[in-house]
This record gives C-alpha cells, sequence and structure tokens, in this order.
C-alpha cells in the first residue's frame, strides 16, 4: 500500500529537518551517480550512516523516498508566485531555478521519467506528490490569469498550458542537444505559450 503525501510527513515528522534535508542530498546524489533502478535502500542507508529499518520506518520504501528527495529540492511552487500577470507569474517560475540548477534537475528527472516506464509504485507516488501538486498550482496561476481578464475563459489552449510548459523543458535536450536555460524558458513562453493563450507580450 502506498502511503499519501500527508502520512509521509507524519512520519518523517520523527527526525529533524536538517537531518531530512541530509537524507535527501545523499539521496539525489545516488540518483545522479547510478539512476533508480540501481539504487537500493542498503546504499541510502550506508551513504547516510542509517539503518535501512529507519528509512523504511520513515519513508515507507525507495518509490516514496525518492520522490520525498525530488519534492524537497524544488524551490517555490507556482500557486504561490501572484506578480499581478500572467507574463509575471510564468517568468517567475522559471526563475526560481538558475542554469546550473535546472542542467542538473533535466537530466535527473529524465532518468526519472525512463523509470516510471517499468516501475508501478514510483509513477503512482510521482503524480501523486508532485505532477498533481504543480499541475494544481499551475489551474491557480491560470485561474487568476482568467478573473484578471488577461486570457478568454473559453481558450483552448488553457488545457494544454502544462503541456506547452513540460514540453519546452524536456524538448530541450533532445532536439538541441543542450540543457533548458532560464533564457531560453523565458524566450519560448513569450513567444508560444503567452500567444498560444491570446495573451500580448507587447
Amino acid at each position: 500500500m502506498i502511503e499519501t503525501a500527508s502520512t509521509a510527513t507524519s512520519r518523517r515528522s520523527r527526525i529533524t529537518p536538517e537531518r531530512e534535508a541530509e537524507l535527501y542530498e545523499a539521496v539525489l546524489d545516488l540518483l545522479r551517480e547510478v539512476g533508480y533502478d540501481a539504487l537500493t535502500m542498503d546504499a541510502v542507508a550506508a551513504r547516510t550512516r542509517s539503518s535501512k529499518a529507519t528509512l523504511y520506518r520513515q519513508w515507507g520504501g525507495k518509490a516514496q523516498l525518492v520522490v520525498g528527495a525530488l519534492r524537497h529540492s524544488k524551490r517555490g511552487h507556482a500557486g504561490e508566485i501572484d506578480t499581478g500577470s500572467l507574463s509575471g507569474d510564468l517568468h517567475a517560475v522559471v526563475a526560481l531555478q538558475d542554469d546550473r540548477a535546472m542542467e542538473r534537475n533535466s537530466a535527473l528527472m529524465r532518468g526519472i521519467a525512463m523509470a516510471m516506464h517499468h516501475n508501478d509504485d514510483l509513477r503512482q507516488v510521482f503524480r501523486e506528490q508532485i505532477v498533481e501538486p504543480e499541475m494544481g498550482g499551475f489551474r491557480q496561476v491560470l485561474q487568476r490569469a482568467v478573473d484578471r481578464g488577461e486570457v478568454r475563459p473559453d481558450c483552448p489552449a488553457l488545457d494544454f498550458m502544462m503541456h506547452m510548459m513540460v514540453g519546452g523543458f524536456v524538448t530541450r535536450a533532445l532536439l538541441d542537444d543542450q540543457p533548458p536555460t532560464q533564457a531560453f524558458l523565458t524566450s519560448y513562453i513569450d513567444a508560444v505559450v503567452l500567444p498560444a493563450l491570446g495573451v500580448s507580450t507587447d
């Protein structure tokens, strides 16, 4: 049975935030070194000088621990951003990560995406704890834009804004063999996302 985010948070409250941050950083380092499939709870326990029993007690399993580490590494949430304009909000989302962090996270997420194809538990936990909250945050951003009159409520592109944002991030490496950068994503938002939503960038 997969733990909910609230249950996992309650269980993790038994360790200090500092210790939790150390554990998460070690998990991300291991992910970058060996990938999801080769990462084991034994390796995490050895790297963090923890007992495997403690890790299972606190997180329940590898998928929950890895997704917890990914969530912890995120800086800010789209739903918390309100600059007064859709353009400002989307640019602020891009600014949450500098280019170095974006490059590291892009490579990490490509590996996680591949692992999700044959790990049902990882896919479910990732969707529940990362995808759905992110989609909820972007819905808030879009609803504010609609309420301000920036975007028509019947705009057909509204349902695809998240797809466009993720697409720009993912395909940068695939098509250009380069990591996404703040400059690239800001230009992409201005040239593709905002016009599709009927928002002027003049």
